[in-house]
């Protein structure tokens, strides 16, 4: 069984798409995500002429991600407001990650697409779709606006009968789905993997009970611990 600091199973795989500038399907544990990063000679009308680029995310679970199908949001002619949410916290997310004035008058757009759903998919997401949008600055020769290095992970409070007590590293579903309190942590620090860990997003939720100031401290430095190991794995993907 797995100890509640530990991360679920992890893996890279670069170069999965031909034609993106950058991809990486990452797997933590049972949630498999493919990350693709374009980048285009061209910025939103809004920004022209400001010499600065933009970047943006969006993100979606194909049909049979999870055990029951879901249908594609395109034939609802409309997103969820989860999927918004989602594809907005990573956009955010890797901003932090790109020097937007080194990247010129360009817009890097990074696309998640959910291949199977076991707990943390946006968690995944931010941290493959990093690896994507640095492999996509390295092959336009734009290394210098890579300008942190962002991972993300989940944590939470899982109070079952099972031994699984206190506090977990990487949720799974299940484990998610027994949980009192949840969050979700993307951290970031400079690309060389030195530096103090900073906080980019927190997340947290009292779903069975309230949670009290000790216990958020713990899930903060037990995220932290996570994105540290997930960002040590990132630079070995790179390497």
């Amino acid at each position: 069984m797995r100890r509640g600091d530990e991360l679920r199973s992890l893996d890279f795989e670069t170069g999965v798409q031909l034609h993106a500038a950058g991809s990486c399907l990452v797997r933590m544990g049972r949630t498999h995500v493919l990350c693709a990063a374009s980048l285009e000679e061209k910025v939103p009308g809004w920004m022209k002429g400001r010499g600065t680029g933009w970047l943006t995310a969006e993100y979606g679970m194909l049909p049979a991600a999870t055990n029951t199908r879901s249908d594609r949001e395109a034939s609802r002619g409309k997103q969820q407001g989860r999927t918004v949410e989602i594809q907005r916290l990573i956009g955010r997310s890797l901003r932090q990650a790109v020097d937007l004035a080194a990247l010129g008058e360009r817009t890097l757009t990074v696309d998640c697409d959910v291949l199977n759903a076991d707990g943390g998919t946006r968690c995944a997401s931010i941290t493959g779709a990093w690896v994507a949008a640095a492999l996509a600055l390295r092959s336009r020769g734009l290394e210098a606006a890579l300008a942190r290095q962002v991972a993300a992970v989940s944590a939470g409070i899982v109070e079952a009968g099972d031994g699984r007590r206190g506090l977990v590293l990487d949720l799974e579903y299940e484990e998610d789905h027994l949980a009192a309190v949840d969050c979700n942590l993307v951290a970031a620090r400079g690309v060389t993997g030195t530096g103090e860990l900073m906080l980019v997003e927190l997340q947290g939720t009292g779903e069975g009970r309230p949670f009290s100031r000790a216990e958020a401290d713990g899930l903060v430095d037990l995220g932290l611990a996570g994105c540290a190991a997930l960002m040590e794995a990132q630079r070995a993907a790179l390497a």
